[in-house]
């Protein structure tokens, strides 16, 4: 993938993701503070907005810097830090790339989750947005398809639906203790819409 194509490709998704505002609202009114749904509205609009001022020829390590460092002062928030750590951690990872291919979106995955985990203190189980992206890179690694959007989705659902009948150990869905049981993590939600909205901005033709 071209820097170009990232480009477009995230301006579409960021749009598209956009528009779970409600949605996320409501799911972290339930177990959180409800501020998610307009920390990633607001967030992926700055990161439309930065991506879209940057000059031509910039890197695919640029433009997700851009992205970080533009959602992480949208709206400050705990879900909009781990954000920007996980997107400057993969920024490194690729940093002097003129293009991406597969074998660095698995890099940069894999950086993005070293990053937020120890950003969060948190790890697989405890109920948050790890619940979803570790299995989803896990289906990543595995994919023998050139298009594997599809089981990161599907690995990212199971994630959340495992985790939903447990108790939240993280953040401020951690206060409310066993009233979390049936709730499913905001965070991991988001993170499954955002690659629901990579494959409808492929489908689109975007890229």
């Amino acid at each position: 993938m071209t820097a170009a194509e990232l480009r477009s490709l995230l301006d579409r998704a960021l749009e598209l993701v956009a528009k779970n505002e409600d949605e996320l609202r409501d799911l972290d009114s339930a177990i959180g503070d409800g501020d998610l749904g307009i920390t990633v509205s607001r967030g992926a609009l700055a990161a439309r907005k930065s991506i879209a001022a940057l000059p031509p020829g910039s890197t695919p390590a640029e433009i997700l810097r851009a992205a970080a460092t533009a959602i992480a002062s949208a709206n400050p928030s705990s879900f909009a830090a781990l954000v920007a750590t996980g997107l400057l951690a993969a920024s490194r990872s690729v940093a002097g790339n003129d293009a991406l291919t597969a074998r660095d979106a698995v890099t940069m995955a894999q950086e993005a989750i070293v990053a937020i985990a120890k950003r969060g203190k948190a790890e697989v189980g405890d109920k948050t947005v790890l619940d979803a992206l570790v299995p989803s890179v896990a289906a990543l690694e595995a994919a023998s398809s050139d298009e594997p959007l599809e089981a990161m989705i599907a690995a990212a659902r199971k994630g959340i639906d495992d985790t939903a009948g447990a108790v939240s150990r993280k953040g401020r869905a951690a206060w409310l203790g066993e009233r979390t049981v049936g709730h499913p993590d905001a965070g991991a939600t988001a993170y499954l819409r955002f690659l629901e909205a990579l494959k409808q901005a492929r489908s689109d033709g975007v890229i």
